[in-house]
């Protein structure tokens, strides 16, 4: 495979649904070899749930990380997260953090796919999944950290149905000449 001409940074807060989204669009971008999703590393175990990633543990992460085996790693959350030296496909995609957008797009052309929704559909979404309590959603809600400047941004709105915001992510990335 070329080593990839473009990264896609999907980017967004928790709650937006990033990961239904990209599970959705990898499904049906899947003969579209211009495209690879990228599996990230994280030091999660598998069963933690969210998304589909390679499980390390902090010691396979560094170890990893000193032998040069991560395009970009960064620490959030009290996890090492890692995306893959040697992105594959003509257009890789991957679940970024917005820490180190400046610096992909300084190694690579980037688009940053922003998929985002009204707070009110967040806090609920943050609220199903029943893990934090509902000073933690406000909390995390006023987080938010905006975009470094000069970045190409492409935002998608998924505030209903999984489908609408699938075909929506699936027509931003299309739209990539």
């Amino acid at each position: 495979m070329r080593k990839a001409s473009m990264l896609v940074g999907v980017v967004g807060p928790s709650g937006a649904g990033k990961d239904t989204l990209m599970d959705g669009a990898r499904r049906a971008l899947a003969g579209e070899p211009r495209f690879h999703f990228v599996q990230r590393a994280i030091t999660r175990p598998a069963e933690a749930g969210g998304e589909v990633h390679r499980p390390l543990t902090r010691h396979e992460f560094e170890a990893e990380r000193e032998a040069g085996r991560f395009a970009f790693w960064w620490e959030a959350h009290g996890l090492l997260y890692g995306i893959p030296a040697g992105l594959p496909g003509r257009i890789a995609i991957a679940n970024l953090s917005r820490t180190i957008l400046a610096e992909a797009a300084r190694r690579l052309p980037l688009l940053v796919l922003e998929i985002t929704a009204p707070p009110a559909v967040l806090a609920e979404r943050l609220a199903a999944r029943g893990r934090e309590t509902a000073e933690d959603i406000a909390a995390r809600l006023t987080r938010q950290a905006p975009l470094p400047p000069g970045l190409t941004v492409v935002q998608v709105m998924n505030d209903g149905p999984a489908e609408q915001g699938i075909a929506r992510v699936v027509a931003a990335l299309r739209a990539i000449p």
